[in-house]
């Protein structure tokens, strides 16, 4: 079975992880020293990696100020829910706010429109 999450804690692992790469792509230009456009072209890509997380936790900011929030049935702490189902933030219960998927097994189709 697939291991699922939160999807607000899924965008914001991207964004960590845009971060990261964005970092090693800069630490990689010191390999091309000698080549200052290599240089000029990985710092830029780096910069760009970086630039791009921040608007990805804009936008999941945004994104999270619309949410539902909820109380888990499971651990009793307040959760935010993105779409028709969702996981829990803290014990990864599947929660859902559609009285016609309760007691449904879990999967994500369900928040896509075309199901």
């Amino acid at each position: 079975m697939k291991k699922y999450s939160n999807k607000i804690n899924k965008i914001r692992s991207f964004a960590l992880s845009l971060i990261f790469i964005g970092f090693a792509i800069m630490y990689g230009a010191i390999f091309f020293r000698e080549h200052q456009i290599l240089v000029l072209i990985f710092m830029t890509l780096g910069l760009l990696c970086i630039i791009g997380s921040t608007a990805v936790y804009g936008w999941i900011g945004l994104l999270s100020t619309r949410a539902v929030q909820v109380e888990c049935p499971n651990c009793g702490k307040h959760t935010k829910i993105l779409g028709r189902v969702d996981m829990c933030m803290y014990c990864n219960e599947p929660l859902t706010l559609d009285a016609t998927l309760e007691g449904k097994e879990f999967d994500e189709s369900y928040n896509s429109k075309r199901s």
